[in-house]
């Protein structure tokens, strides 16, 4: 993805960013309760979503002690869905933690850790640093952006691969035959490999894969009980609802249920299973300082510039920042992948905070989901 994508695209399909660009990333409340006085432009925001052809649309807030569930379409309130690039802030989280115990730090070149690694066409782990793998500036190719790649994992060939399994060392392997988007610290550009690599770096300094570390310092101590780090299982645990997608770029393609697949091509970038409710806990956990020391946190919310041309945008270290059109600040990630795409933000103080999910990926936007909770109206943008 470009830096001149916005923040609403990179929500909408983090992980799938290069499909994007070229084919193209509390207890649950009844569907048919209604919303809230407070919440009505959101549930209006998902019924609009369903409305241009998502098949199911949910969305949880929490706001003080107000928790509200809306549902539009086939999604359930309580659904399971894979959260795509939102797993890039569980992984970020760990190497921040990993560093606040002398273990690591992240001013490391990435080749002390994955050595010969990030190597080839111009690619060299020497000069990058763990750093610049998590806010995206080490210039990187996204694997994702292959066109092999997309063609046999995001286009028809899905059909036919779906249950691969791909290890992260093949998945750095197809970005390391292209060159790099630009020298280390010279720019800003959305790359999966960034965070193949840093889940890579978690194993190393743990001796443990990086779905373990996730589980046995976020998942379990707080309690995420939706909340799953798949590996190669291709099954939806329950309850959840299919997930589409056309596998094409032609509107007119027909629509295929994907809800089953290897989310090995994701791995550390983008491959864990959540819900609405388990996404609002850790972001408000992670802001208020509940997972990262001071200095961490502090780390991980400062950002660099996605976009020349938008002030209004930032990413810091497997975390984005976005000033939305009435003014207020919000913190999170989104994520995109096979039939999902997903949100989960929070403001700094992590005192409202907003998740959800569509059950496709070749149309909705989820900005206007956004913009309707913490600004009272969808973006007209």
């Amino acid at each position: 993805m470009s830096a001149a994508r916005t923040v609403r695209t990179v929500l909408a399909a983090t992980l799938v960013a290069g499909l994007a660009a070229t084919t193209l990333a509390a207890p649950a409340l009844a569907a048919s309760a209604p919303a809230k006085p407070d919440h009505a432009a959101t549930q209006q925001a998902l019924d609009a979503a369903v409305a241009d052809g998502v098949p199911g649309a949910v969305a949880q807030a929490r706001d003080g002690r107000d928790q509200w569930t809306g549902t539009a379409g086939e999604r359930k309130g309580n659904d399971r869905y894979r959260v795509g690039s939102i797993t890039k802030s569980f992984t970020a989280t760990v190497l921040l933690q990993l560093q606040a115990e002398g273990r690591i730090d992240l001013d490391d070149p990435v080749e002390k850790w994955l050595p010969g690694v990030v190597r080839g066409n111009g690619h060299d782990g020497r000069e990058i640093t763990v750093r610049q793998l998590l806010n995206h500036t080490s210039g990187i190719y996204s694997y994702t952006s292959d066109p092999g790649f997309q063609e046999k994992v995001f286009g028809p060939g899905f059909l036919e691969h779906r249950y691969d399994t791909w290890t992260p060392q093949q998945l750095v392997s197809v970005a390391m035959a292209h060159k790099p988007d630009f020298a280390p610290g010279a720019a800003w550009n959305y790359s999966n490999t960034n965070f193949v690599l840093a889940g890579m770096v978690i194993e190393k300094v743990t001796g443990r894969p990086y779905g373990q570390a996730v589980e046995n310092r976020i998942i379990k101590p707080l309690k995420l009980r939706a909340t799953s780090v798949p590996g190669t299982r291709s099954a939806m645990p329950q309850p959840s609802s299919p997930a589409y997608s056309k596998l094409s770029r032609d509107v007119n393609a027909p629509v295929h249920d994907v809800s089953a697949l290897n989310p090995s091509i994701a791995g550390s970038a983008g491959e864990m299973i959540s819900d609405s409710r388990d996404l609002q806990t850790f972001y408000r956990a992670l802001l208020q300082g509940r997972l990262l020391t001071k200095e961490g946190l502090k780390e991980m919310t400062t950002t660099v510039r996605m976009s020349a041309d938008d002030p209004n945008t930032g990413y810091g270290l497997g975390l984005m920042w976005q000033k939305l059109s009435c003014g207020k600040e919000v913190w999170g990630h989104g994520g995109g992948i096979h039939g999902s795409s997903s949100l989960a933000l929070a403001t700094r103080d992590g005192g409202h905070s907003l998740a959800g999910n569509f059950n496709a990926d070749w149309t909705g936007d989820t900005g206007k989901v956004v913009e309707a909770e913490f600004c009272g109206t969808p973006s007209a943008k």
